[in-house]
């Protein structure tokens, strides 16, 4: 029951948090459908301009207008008020298509290699993330490879404490490589696990940073077959289609096999979900929407969409 109340807990946080996308995306939406009379070209035109405006993409959009073109053709449409529930459906199927939580084999040593720019909420995700998996009953253990900010050095060590979890750190400016190297051969004398890596994120220095991180996954690679199991980018849903960019920036270069989006309580741009589902095809493994421990939770594409066109006060 009390799992039940947490989960009814952190649905009722999402539909709160996504209020100002619901504002930004449906109101236009009930405002262009309510409008009109009938379904023409006048009113696809409207719809694909809100629709744009609020994040959601072009690809999305697309799909979107193409599939209601056609279930007018099959006279599907009678109305414009069937066209919200078109829109819930099909954002529906887009989103289940990256739902995919985390699978830690068990009895297995399970390495995460977190990135992402500065600033995106990325040493405070592997906080939560710490928290969720050590109650799931997983063995966790953190480590602290961005190196080059102390501060990043000290607040991982301090989320480790709260999440009563185990931390490798070295002394600040050591290189990154070597602390992963280090906590890959303890974790491999330990109990089995999930080992969680903190990495830097200066994207002004581009190439170096790029290097760096390839240099990371090489040598976990020589030390634990198959590391890191998991490249985990974390994205700010704040900067829209900043973010966007910074995924396929990250997927190009070292290759990504799952995505977190924080900060999405208080954002108009939610609608970011939908666009990085359609055009990036890579699994959204987990949403945020504040900054308690359990505000991080392996994104649900049912939810996000029940949450999203709520009703006030429902």
């Amino acid at each position: 029951m009390e799992q039940d109340n947490g989960k009814k807990g952190f649905f009722d946080r999402l539909k709160s948090g996504l209020a100002k996308t619901r504002k930004l995306l449906l109101t236009d939406v009930d405002d262009i459908i309510l409008g009109s009379k009938e379904i023409d070209q006048a009113l696809f035109d409207e719809l694909e301009e809100a629709l744009i405006l609020a994040d959601v993409g072009p690809a999305f959009t697309g799909e979107l207008i193409s599939s209601l073109k056609e279930k007018v053709k099959r006279k599907e449409l009678g109305s414009p008020d069937v066209l919200r529930r078109v829109l819930r459906e099909t954002m529906r199927e887009i989103l289940l298509r990256n739902e995919a939580p985390f699978r830690i084999p068990p009895g297995e040593i399970h390495s995460i290699m977190v990135v992402g720019v500065n600033g995106t909420g990325k040493t405070t995700t592997i906080g939560k993330l710490a928290h969720h998996l050590k109650e799931e009953g997983h063995e966790v253990m953190l480590v602290a490879a961005d190196t080059f900010r102390a501060a990043a050095i000290e607040q991982l060590e301090a989320w480790a404490k709260r999440a009563e979890v185990p931390l490798i750190r070295q002394a600040p400016n050591t290189d990154p490589a070597a602390v992963v190297y280090d906590a890959i051969r303890a974790v491999k004398v330990r109990r089995p696990g999930v080992v969680i890596i903190d990495t830097a994120g200066r994207l002004h220095t581009k190439v170096n940073l790029m290097e760096e991180l390839k240099k990371m996954k090489r040598i976990m690679g020589r030390e634990l077959p198959g590391a890191p199991h998991e490249v985990l980018l974390v994205l700010d849903a704040t900067t829209g289609q900043n973010a966007i960019a910074q995924a396929r920036m990250f997927k190009d270069e070292i290759g990504v096999t799952g995505l977190v989006l924080t900060k999405l309580d208080g954002t108009s741009k939610g609608g970011v979900v939908l666009r990085i589902a359609k055009e990036l095809n890579i699994p959204l493994r987990y949403i945020g929407v504040g900054e308690q421990m359990d505000d991080l939770r392996p994104f649900r594409a049912e939810e996000f969409v029940e949450a999203l066109f709520a009703q006030n006060g429902r």
